[in-house]
């Protein structure tokens, strides 16, 4: 377990970019496979991207491959979402969450067990 961060969220419009960053406590933070995800109104979340501990493996969901990119920096306990080309779909309160060791289904929810509180991120048309 440990204890997650978000910041970095915003108003922007379609086609801006925002960087999204997720600080985590903890003397481990290359032991825990780091994920992203999002939830819009009226709508369940849903799995955004992922990245290994090492950063040696990523996954993306189909509807932002291309556009967003997932990285990390190990020194600063922090994992980043660039998120390039922004669609007013795209709409959502962002999570990070982070699961010690590897993931089989880096992109059921479930396979996480610490979460962030969230950040806003909103693009108008």
């Amino acid at each position: 377990q440990v204890q997650l961060v978000e910041s970095g969220g915003g108003l922007v419009q379609a086609g801006d970019s925002l960087r999204l960053s997720c600080a985590a406590s903890g003397r481990t933070f290359s032991s825990y496979a780091m994920g992203w995800f999002r939830q819009a109104p009226g709508k369940e979340r849903e799995f955004v991207a992922a990245i290994s501990g090492s950063g040696g493996r990523t996954y993306y969901a189909d509807s932002v491959k291309g556009r967003f990119t997932i990285s990390r920096d190990n020194a600063k306990n922090t994992v980043y979402l660039q998120m390039n080309s922004l669609k007013p779909e795209d709409t959502a309160v962002y999570y990070c969450a982070a699961v010690y060791g590897s993931w089989r289904y880096a992109q059921n929810s479930r396979t996480y067990d610490s979460w962030g509180q969230g950040t806003q991120v909103t693009v108008s048309s």
